[in-house]
């Protein structure tokens, strides 16, 4: 026989192996892969229902393996931490966070993350606390809101101008004054690129890994580009300001500390704090640092005004615990377990990024009786471990009870994991939920929730939901108490 016909064969067999151990999935069609199915709803709880809790689809020719449900997700992060710790490659990841934190892999992902981690922690024991910063914004939220006289308003970019402020004052060391015309363009640049990426247009995206010629179309793609471009060129202007004025010994902010990092690295050809660095890095920490917590406000105060009874419970716990004289303070959760259960229900419910951020696996693994190849991106499907209903009585119902015991304290429920799990858990979580906890509270000190429609009409099902669910637009009047 012969031998270039047997290695032929070979390979063909051992493809065919391949394929055989992957998990079970859709067939999939040339070039396109899946993803004209994937403009349905509820494709992949369709797709569990039909292949079960592990899943092999494909986004174009991108193989991804999608993960579902709570013990299967968990077993991924938190067992087997090491190897399913790598970030996916999607091109639109890609774009939007290529050498920061939340994209990279490796000594580069080790050492970004390591120093976000410890720069934020230390800004949070500073002269002037994260917890202090935040209650500053609040303040001037309230004020905000007391300036309509309780007509109604759209709520969004009052969120989106509060929490962004926050993550600004730890970045770039100063909040922004509320009708900033390039801070609310800014906002308008973040908000829309939030949204697009939920969009089915991004999932084509996704499934095509030249996306320079899609950045030569016109139409979506090149908007989009154009506002990641918009930020950065924000981003460098306010590094060359730093640059300019920094004082090596007293760091004002997460970027001189950065900058002081990149001096005392320059000596190293390895380093990994570099101008492109401290730019996405920069990027990624107000990209994410806004559009997640405004809009899980934004929702959350939605689904107060469907449940008025949660509200009245809410203002109750803070007038025994808090009062009306002073501002409410980090401290005050650990004796408010229905307000924070009530946050806690509010991220559960809402499902904030369905899809989490893609992993990878980074080696060959056996699991769950099939083989992953190595490389292979992983979608942890996190709407599936929020609304698990092995974990959830009432898993489609907005139930702060699901984060109470039988004598009203609060207690942990393994379905909450809005921030994702393990080694990849996000970076922001310890801020993100303070900042839920005082915002929330202080509004709620301050103000009775109102809508001018009937709440039997307002639709609490999301407007868009990709990678990220987004609330319908809604108005609502803040009536002082």
């Amino acid at each position: 026989t012969d031998p270039s016909m047997h290695y032929v064969t070979l390979r063909f067999v051992s493809q065919r192996q391949e394929t055989a151990r992957l998990p079970p999935g859709p067939t999939p069609l040339p070039i396109l892969g899946n993803i004209l199915q994937f403009s349905g709803k509820e494709v992949f709880k369709t797709f569990v229902k039909k292949y079960g809790s592990v899943y092999t689809v494909y986004m174009g020719m991108e193989r991804i393996v999608v993960l579902c449900g709570y013990d299967t997700v968990k077993s991924a992060l938190i067992e087997h931490g090491d190897v399913f710790g790598a970030r996916g490659h999607l091109p639109m990841i890609h774009k939007l966070s290529s050498g920061g934190v939340a994209g990279s892999n490796g000594e580069r992902w080790k050492q970004l993350r390591r120093f976000s981690l410890t720069t934020l922690r230390n800004f949070g024991m500073g002269k002037r606390s994260i917890e202090e910063r935040i209650q500053e914004e609040a303040h001037f939220l309230t004020e905000e809101f007391r300036k309509t006289n309780g007509q109604p308003v759209d709520p969004t970019y009052y969120f989106s101008k509060a929490v962004s402020n926050v993550i600004s004052s730890v970045v770039f060391g100063n909040r922004f004054e509320y009708e900033d015309k390039e801070y609310l363009r800014l906002l308008n640049l973040l908000n829309q690129l939030f949204r697009d990426f939920s969009s089915v247009w991004a999932q084509v995206g996704n499934a095509n890994d030249h996306l320079f010629i899609m950045e030569r179309l016109p139409g979506p793609y090149k908007a989009f580009s154009k506002a990641i471009d918009e930020i950065l060129k924000f981003i460098a202007e306010k590094v060359k300001l730093h640059q300019e004025s920094l004082d090596p010994n007293s760091p004002r902010d997460f970027i001189d500390c950065f900058l002081v990092k990149m001096e005392q690295e320059k000596s190293n050809p390895d380093t990994e704090f570099h101008m492109t660095a401290i730019m996405n890095t920069t990027f990624d920490m107000f990209f994410a640092g806004t559009e997640t917590v405004s809009t899980t406000l934004r929702y959350g105060l939605m689904i107060l005004l469907k449940h008025p009874d949660v509200e009245e419970r809410i203002h109750q716990e803070i007038d025994q615990v808090i009062g009306r004289n002073r501002a409410p303070c980090i401290e005050d959760r650990s004796r408010m377990p229905y307000t924070d259960a009530a946050i806690h229900e509010i991220q559960r419910f809402i499902d904030l990024a369905p899809l989490g951020v893609p992993h990878k696996v980074t080696q060959d693994i056996e699991f769950k009786d099939y083989v992953i190849p190595k490389d292979t991106t992983i979608y942890t499907l996190l709407s599936s471990v929020l609304q698990d209903p092995t974990l959830c009585k009432y898993p489609h119902e907005f139930n702060p009870g699901h984060f109470l015991d039988s004598e009203g304290k609060f207690c942990k429920n393994d379905a909450y994991m809005p921030f994702s799990s393990g080694k990849r858990i996000c970076v922001g979580e310890g801020l993100a939920r303070m900042e839920l906890f005082l915002f929330l509270t202080t509004i709620l000190q301050n103000f009775t929730l109102r809508s001018p429609v009937d709440t039997g009409k307002l639709d609490l099902t999301p407007e868009i939901s990709g990678f990220g669910n987004f609330p319908r637009p809604y108005q609502l009047s803040f009536v002082p108490r």
